[in-house]
C-alpha cells in the first residue's frame, strides 16, 4: 500500500467481493487495517449476484452478505447484467464467454463505484493472480503486460487497487485461516476450465523445475528492459534522439 500510495485520508473504499477467499481476505484486511492506520477511510463491499433468484438475491451472493456482516462490513449486492448461457458457450467458447462475463461484472462495479462516489475499488488479486495474467497475456494475446498494484481510471475520479499484489496464494490462504474465514464456492459450471487454470498448471510446472520462478517472474515485472525488446517504435524514438 506504501509502494503504490494505495489510501489516503478521507477515501471511500469499494470492496468487490466475489466470496473467494482473496477478496473476503481483503475486506477483513482493510477494515482492521483502520485500527492502526494513521489515516482515516471508509470500507464498504460489493458483490456481483451471477445467480439471482428472481428479484431476490441467490444463495452465493446472501452467504457473501452474512459473511461480511458478521464483521460489520456493508455490502451491496448486483444482479449480474449478463449472465452464463449454455448456448452462447456452445457457439462462442469457454475463453470468449468467461471474457465476456468478466467484463460485464468490472463494468458494473466501475458504474456502482462512480454512481456512489467510492474513491477507490479494491480486488483481492494476489501476486500469483498476476503472474499468470502475464503468461495470459503473452500466451493468448502477444503482449508482455499484467495487472497494476494500482491503476488510475477516469481520468483520476477512481483508482483500482490491489493490496494483496505482493502475497502469494498460499499467504492470503494462510490469513483466510487466521481470520476464521472459508471461500465461499462459485456456482459458475466454467470455474475450473478457464484458460487462467490452465496458465497456473504451466506455472506451477515451471515453479516445480525451476527454484523461485514465482519469485524472479514477479520480480522481473519491475525490472524492464525494453532495449532488449523487439518493441520497433521504442528502437525508433531511441535511434531519432542519438
Amino acid at each position: 500500500m506504501a509502494d503504490y500510495d494505495m489510501l489516503t485520508d478521507g477515501d471511500r473504499v469499494l470492496v468487490a467481493v466475489s466470496g473467494g477467499i482473496d477478496s473476503l481476505v481483503l475486506a477483513r484486511v482493510l477494515q482492521l487495517w483502520l485500527q492502526k492506520a494513521p489515516i482515516s477511510y471508509e470500507v464498504h463491499a460489493v458483490h456481483v449476484d451471477m445467480q439471482p433468484k428472481g428479484d431476490l438475491p441467490g444463495v452465493v451472493a446472501l452467504h457473501v452478505r452474512t459473511v461480511l456482516a458478521r464483521f460489520s462490513i456493508p455490502c451491496a449486492i448486483l444482479p449480474a447484467a449478463w449472465s452464463l448461457d449454455e448456448a452462447e458457450v456452445a457457439r462462442r467458447g469457454k475463453k470468449d464467454v468467461c471474457f465476456k462475463c468478466a467484463r460485464s461484472r468490472r463494468t458494473q462495479l466501475f458504474a456502482h463505484a462512480r454512481r456512489h462516489r467510492y474513491s477507490l475499488l479494491a480486488m483481492g488479486h494476489h501476486r500469483d493472480d498476476i503472474i499468470e495474467t502475464f503468461f495470459l497475456n503473452m500466451l493468448h494475446a502477444g503482449n508482455l503486460s499484467t495487472m497494476a498494484p494500482k491503476q488510475v481510471l477516469f481520468s483520476g475520479r477512481l483508482a483500482l487497487i490491489r493490496p494483496l499484489a505482493y502475497l502469494s496464494k498460499e499467504e492470503v490462504a494462510r490469513l483466510g485461516r487466521r481470520l476464521s474465514l472459508d471461500s465461499i464456492r462459485s456456482n459458475c459450471p466454467l470455474s475450473e476450465q478457464t484458460a487462467r487454470k490452465q496458465v497456473g498448471l504451466i506455472v506451477t510446472s515451471l515453479a516445480e523445475h525451476v527454484p523461485r520462478a514465482r519469485e524472479n517472474i514477479f520480480a522481473a515485472l519491475g525490472n524492464l528492459r525494453p532495449e532488449y525488446l523487439l518493441d520497433p517504435a521504442y528502437r525508433k524514438e531511441h535511434a531519432d534522439r542519438s
